[in-house]
């Protein structure tokens, strides 16, 4: 699910590097995991519903209007309902490595009646092709894709500058790949890229941090 090789469509920003610790990702150093294309479409059944809910987890966190992020969007499970909690105004910046991602997304999007909401980017690592968006995103939901980046260290600084000031980010990490102490270097690394966190992990619940990009200070 992290963000394809081939590129077409719009635009990200630059890719990941820092050096993963032991643990962050179960994959070779410097290379991505990509989903292969199948498993994207099992990643939209509707039959997932019944275990996550978009809108329970996103919904308090969007509001009609916003521009949303989602990094690794895969068919879009997230992006179609964001893509309802933004409203006509709003719009979801879906960004995946892949075109077969991007193109089942987009398909599932004209059957809703949501396409006009999307901004699909097909970017690479060392361009996600973000730069547009640079200070302008509301909100960004990085779910179940930072353990796939290369260099999280990176990515996460990225994320930092692309947010508004005051603007949130929610990490959400798959527990069967992410132990807690991999998780924990990626909440230190976001605390290192200048985000502040404003719902630490706790136990008994999925893998997530909610963080702030500071509000900038009048002179």
């Amino acid at each position: 699910m992290v963000m394809s090789n081939d590129s077409h469509r719009q635009p990200p920003s630059s890719g990941p590097s820092d050096e993963a610790a032991p643990g962050t990702a179960p994959y070779p150093a410097g290379r991505p995991y990509v989903c292969p294309p199948w498993i994207g479409r099992l990643l939209v059944s509707p039959l997932r519903r019944l275990f996550t809910d978009p809108r329970r987890r996103l919904g308090p966190h969007v509001r009609p209007g916003m521009t949303v992020l989602e990094p690794g969007c895969a068919m879009g499970f997230f992006s179609l309902p964001l893509a309802r909690m933004v409203g006509p105004t709003g719009r979801v910046v879906c960004v995946d490595l892949q075109a077969t991602m991007i193109d089942g997304l987009l398909q599932r999007a004209k059957q809703a009646g949501l396409d006009d909401r999307l901004v699909p980017i097909c970017g690479t690592l060392d361009d996600p092709r973000l730069e547009p968006y640079v200070g302008r995103i509301d909100f960004a939901a990085a779910i179940h894709m930072v353990h796939e980046v290369p260099d999280g260290a990176a990515f996460l600084r990225r994320l930092h500058d692309l947010l508004r000031p005051a603007a949130r980010l929610l990490v959400i990490e798959p527990r069967w790949h992410v132990p807690a102490a991999a998780f924990a270097r990626t909440v230190e690394r976001a605390r290192k890229a200048g985000l502040v966190e404003l719902d630490p992990p706790r136990a008994g619940r999925p893998r997530s941090a909610l963080f702030e990009r500071p509000a900038e200070r009048a002179p």
